[in-house]
């Protein structure tokens, strides 16, 4: 599993990064990004969404959160 840090980033670095690996990997192939950030987790979700990709949030401890995506 890909593994994306992104604790410190503030926003469009994430999404950046997001984009970049989701081009790089096949379908079936997962991710995780990790963020301290409310707004890069509501921004990664909302394009997510509009996507086919697979998206679990898990807040992991307060103000952390892992998003997992396996791309469709």
């Amino acid at each position: 599993m890909i593994e994306i840090d992104c604790l410190g980033d503030m926003c469009p670095i994430p999404m950046l990064r997001l984009k970049a690996a989701l081009s790089k990997m096949s379908s079936g192939q997962s991710l995780k990004l990790i963020s301290d950030h409310s707004c890069v987790v509501q921004n990664v979700t909302d394009y997510l969404k509009k996507t086919k990709n697979t998206i679990v949030v898990d807040e992991v401890m307060n103000g952390i959160w892992e998003i997992y995506v396996t791309k469709a």
